[in-house]
């Protein structure tokens, strides 16, 4: 008896253990997302225009801005550098409060901004089959991270 309700703790710390590590990945996605994301998602009363990229450095991009009609003129912006930005490309964008930087909006930049998330679940779902042994949960995780990636990677 004494055997088997050790045996039955262990496991339930293991879980618990192992749910700490599923929340902790998951929250560490969606608030690294979230970073880029809120720019997207909230962008009524912000900045729209239309960035064409002139050069691209190590970590950003930078290009001209055409405002829409209800944003101001600025000579120019720069966007987080990405694989699937190169000189001469023009896409939609909004201006992050108070800089010069902008954020890729559309389809594009909104699965874009939710890369991290994507990983997140790929990543959680290792923990969830093996640390927890939630078989179908671990691949309803992985699929659906593994889908936001791949969507991501086909609109860009």
């Amino acid at each position: 008896m004494k055997r088997s309700s050790s045996h039955r703790l262990v496991a339930h710390g293991r879980t618990f253990a192992a749910g700490c590590v599923v929340l902790l990945l998951l929250v560490a996605g969606v608030w690294t997302s979230w970073d880029t994301a809120h720019h997207i998602v909230l962008a009524k009363g912000r900045e729209h225009g239309t960035m064409t990229v002139t050069g691209c450095g190590d970590d950003a991009c930078t290009g001209s801005f055409a405002p829409d009609a209800m944003s101001q003129a600025r000579s120019g912006v720069a966007v987080d550098r990405s694989v699937a930005v190169k000189k001469g490309d023009r896409f939609p964008v909004v201006v992050k409060p108070g800089t010069g930087d902008v954020v890729r909006t559309g389809l594009p930049g909104f699965l874009h901004a939710w890369v991290p998330l994507g990983g997140a679940l790929v990543l959680a779902a290792l923990v969830i089959g093996g640390g927890m042994r939630l078989t179908r949960t671990a691949w309803g995780a992985g699929i659906a991270g593994a889908v936001l990636l791949l969507a991501t990677f086909i609109a860009l």
